[in-house]
């Protein structure tokens, strides 16, 4: 039991690499289209809010 607790206390916990993470994640949300107005987000909202509410 001992062995095992100093082999335990030995041992560096690794911190995961937060960088490529985020890398990762903005690469998932890269697209060719420009990002929507204004208007057209809330236009969007609008829509989804009749759909939910009023359907």
């Amino acid at each position: 039991m001992s062995a095992i607790l100093e082999s335990l206390q030995n041992s560096s916990v690794s911190q995961p690499d937060r960088s490529g993470a985020i890398r990762r994640m903005r690469g998932l949300l890269k697209t060719n289209q420009p990002a929507p107005t204004d208007e057209e987000v809330a236009e969007m909202l609008t829509d989804r809010r009749v759909a939910k509410y009023l359907k």
